[in-house]
């Protein structure tokens, strides 16, 4: 408990050095083989950028365009766009605090080392409702191009009150709760392990899509492309908000902090690899989705792709093959959501934010068992019964508030501590970061009221944990206990 003499904005406002975030990482590196040992430095350059690029594209492409192109019409390519200039600010940010903190916890360990204790737990919490429910999102959007492959290869579908998202005719989202307890029995066996298997399904991902592109621009008409914009720039912006949450992979890649070998270099590289990879995607097929069908044939349409291949060509195949790999490539967006959320915790146990039961790792797996069954269980039952476009829309708000903070986190840390080793520094300082907090800031203001609401009550829920545990369990006030003068504000 923190001394009487404390204040109680010394306690909202300490901060956890930069040392400490890394000899607390070196030190779980040393106690591996213990009950609660470390995580395992595994991962290289490669197979991270395929954790960044799996943990977004399926999620803007295999199925969001048939909520977001009914929003901007064809001008959904600049929503694109926009998103993708906002996720390019904030990528370098994160490039450059990955390289100075390689730890696991992403937004929220740089809030903590550079905003204080409060401003992390509140990122931490955005953090996981930004995880927990785009893992839930797309577990929804598997059951719809599960059924679409069975119907097209077997004449079957599953029925509506067991495979459609609550809201569209569905009472509980059945396969939605196997996908993710098929991730979470992968992810326990180890993280390596997890990380092949999400490489092969990624590369099977891409291939899918090209094959979606080569055959959906022989539909291509110029005439879908008009009008543009029928419902002018706040189409446009509104819909910039609603997909932003399909590049939530950026963060992933920084979850990864303690697992990837040679950190400080190999983090920079994978996040702004996979914005790169996942940009080029994204841009081409919307461009082809919208060219070869008509906008408002969108609203609505399950499994987009694949009707739009099968509009194409008047084949059945195309439309079996897209299907197939979205089955299968969307396995690999609901591992990774599910991993970062994990790591998060992790991090948050191990400061003492949250019960010890999240920060203990297998001795044998390397991974956080206990931590990944309560995570695997809570997205389950958000993926069996809530609505899909609720959680569309919470993820954006969840992924804006975290990257505008970490944006933040880059000024604060040039200025608290300029002689911090950086493997990586953001070019055009200080007005990227600004930038980045500036877009991140438009793309909240576009999004639903309703979505507010949902937030507001998760914050409150959020801070009513914190003051009536973590605030008294946090490692760093024991510390400040022992050691009064430790406590780190400005």
């Amino acid at each position: 408990m923190p001394p009487n003499d404390v204040r109680l904005r010394q306690q909202l406002l300490r901060r956890k050095p930069v040392s400490a975030f890394m000899a607390d990482a070196a030190a779980s590196g040393e106690s591996e083989g213990h009950a609660s040992g470390g995580l395992r430095r595994t991962v290289g350059t490669f197979q991270l950028t395929m954790i960044g690029v799996g943990a977004t594209i399926g999620t803007g492409i295999f199925f969001t365009l048939s909520t977001a192109v009914p929003e901007a019409g064809p001008a959904v390519i600049l929503s694109f766009v926009i998103g993708a200039i906002t996720a390019a600010l904030t990528a370098l940010c994160y490039a450059e605090l990955t390289s100075a903190v390689p730890v696991s916890g992403s937004s929220y360990s740089y809030a903590y080392a550079t905003l204080g204790e409060l401003a992390a737990w509140i990122v931490g919490s955005c953090l996981l409702l930004e995880y927990a429910v785009s893992g839930a999102a797309i577990a929804v959007s598997w059951g719809q191009y599960l059924n679409d492959l069975t119907q097209r290869l077997f004449g079957f579908t599953m029925p509506a009150a067991i495979s459609a998202p609550p809201g569209a005719g569905g009472y509980v989202n059945l396969p939605g709760v196997v996908l993710v307890a098929l991730c979470c029995l992968l992810l326990m066996r180890g993280s390596k392990e997890s990380a092949v298997v999400n490489t092969v399904m990624v590369l099977i991902k891409l291939g899918v899509l090209v094959l979606f592109v080569v055959i959906g621009v022989t539909g291509f008409h110029s005439s879908n492309l008009h009008p543009f914009a029928p419902l002018g720039f706040a189409g446009i912006s509104a819909a910039a908000s609603s997909v932003f949450f399909s590049f939530i992979g950026l963060d992933a890649v920084s979850t990864a902090g303690e697992e990837v070998k040679n950190p400080q270099k190999t983090l920079p590289r994978a996040i702004i690899g996979a914005l790169l990879v996942v940009t080029a995607f994204y841009c081409v097929v919307a461009f082809v989705g919208v060219g070869a069908q008509k906008w408002t044939l969108f609203n609505g349409q399950d499994a987009g792709l694949s009707a739009i291949l099968q509009r194409v060509t008047g084949q059945t195949w195309p439309g079996a093959v897209l299907s197939a790999g979205a089955v299968i490539s969307i396995v690999s967006v609901t591992l990774v959501v599910i991993y970062g959320q994990t790591r998060i915790l992790y991090s948050m146990g191990r400061d003492g934010m949250l019960p010890p039961v999240f920060r203990k790792v297998n001795p044998r797996s390397g991974t956080p068992v206990g931590n990944t069954l309560i995570v695997g269980g809570f997205i389950a039952a958000l993926a069996a019964f809530v609505p899909l476009d609720w959680l569309a829309n919470l993820t954006s708000m969840g992924t804006l508030v975290a990257f505008a903070v970490v944006s933040f986190g880059v000024i604060v840390l040039r200025r608290r501590e300029p002689g911090l080793e950086r493997g990586f520094r953001v070019p055009g300082y200080p007005v990227v970061p600004a930038l980045s907090v500036v877009f991140c800031g438009y793309l909240i203001w576009n999004l639903p009221g309703e979505t507010f609401v949902f937030f507001a009550g998760w914050l409150v829920l959020a801070l009513a944990v914190y003051f009536g545990y973590s605030r008294k369990h946090s490692r760093l006030g024991r510390q400040v206990a022992e050691s009064p003068e430790a406590v780190l504000v400005e």
